[in-house]
């Protein structure tokens, strides 16, 4: 009898408000009627990215087959969380055709793609294919990206120097362990900003990766599926700055806490508000729910940086509170006094 083929997974980084959940989402709604299993790893207290694929009205996208990991990043409870997790989903009567991975913006693929290589995992499940989305305005602003080679060239003259940064150090480990990096909202460069974004990506990857440019992570789910990387087992192709500690890294340089919201009278008020926040911390995202005075639907709002965007994503069932949360991340010694009090203010310019 011949084995049973390995059940393909896509594992999807990417960093804080690249567009990661907007991607997943996507491939769900254009599916073709295949049995998606999605795992959602997030940083902080609230399932924001869970809960906003739970209300995306697919038929396919039901409650069973979305499991929320908040525990912490998957990279550092792989053992914890994601084996038990993995064995859950393979071992049902009718196990998923494909699983999509959505890591925490935090997290390191490294120490995920050794876990495929594990007893009982192994011989079941394979990779095949890791997406890193990355946000090209936030890229092109230079958030996130620092340049390689000018470091290595300050550390040669002066080795004394420590020019660590843990934000470029996750994007590079997300890029250099990708086998398609999605350049997400095209819209928003121009030619010559994401000619750019492509010029210093592929000069930061080890070896030959498509790149292509998406508008809102609209992407065919047939560029998407169907790689066939087999990544667990190409590991030494996609380094890590991490590789010497076996894929460990601190969470320490970020923090999240959440703001519950009461109704605001107009959405624009809210927004006001958060970007008022945003612009007078280290706010890195911000993300959640919030309730519109007059308005049946809920309002969901995303933010990277200062760019917000929101839009109503489901009415508000008979019974449930009208009751907002706001996820605030960013990097830590975030003054949450001072943000809440922005945030709940009763008037903000607009």
């Amino acid at each position: 009898m011949s084995k049973p083929a390995k059940i393909p997974t896509t594992i999807i980084t990417g960093f804080l408000g690249a567009g990661k959940t907007t991607l997943v989402r996507h491939l769900l709604e254009h599916a073709g009627g295949r049995r998606i299993a999605i795992i959602v790893n997030e940083f902080g207290a609230l399932g924001i990215d869970g809960d906003t694929l739970r209300s995306c009205g697919i038929a396919s996208c039901t409650e069973e087959d979305i499991v929320e990991l908040a525990n912490g990043c998957l990279c550092c409870t792989v053992a914890e969380d994601f084996i038990p997790t993995m064995e859950a989903l393979i071992n049902r009567a009718n196990p998923p055709e494909h699983i999509i991975i959505e890591t925490s913006g935090l997290a390191l693929p490294k120490p995920l793609l050794k876990a495929f290589n594990w007893p009982g995992i192994g011989t079941r499940v394979t990779v095949d294919g890791v997406i890193a989305v990355v946000d090209g305005p936030a890229v092109v602003a230079g958030r996130f990206a620092d340049d390689p080679a000018g470091v290595a060239r300050q550390r040669g003259a002066d080795p004394s120097l420590d020019h660590d940064n843990p934000l470029a150090e996750v994007y590079e480990d997300q890029l250099q362990a990708a086998d398609l990096i999605v350049l997400n909202k095209e819209d928003l460069l121009t030619g010559a900003q994401l000619a750019r974004l492509r010029a210093e990506i592929t000069a930061v990857i080890p070896r030959a990766v498509k790149l292509i440019a998406a508008r809102d992570g609209k992407l065919d789910p047939a560029v998407v599926f169907g790689i066939g990387a087999a990544a667990e087992t190409d590991l030494a192709a996609r380094p890590s700055h991490h590789d010497a500690q076996d894929g460990a890294h601190e969470h320490d340089d970020f923090e999240s806490f959440s703001v519950c919201l009461p109704e605001c009278d107009r959405p624009e008020t809210l927004i006001a508000r958060l970007r008022a926040a945003a612009e007078a911390h280290d706010i890195l995202r911000i993300k959640g729910f919030a309730a519109v005075a007059g308005k049946p639907m809920r309002l969901a709002v995303q933010g990277v940086g200062t760019r917000f965007s929101h839009h109503f994503d489901r009415a508000w069932p008979s019974g449930e509170s009208r009751a907002g949360d706001i996820v605030i991340i960013g990097l830590t010694g975030l003054d949450r006094a001072a943000i809440v009090a922005i945030i709940l203010a009763e008037t903000v310019a607009v």
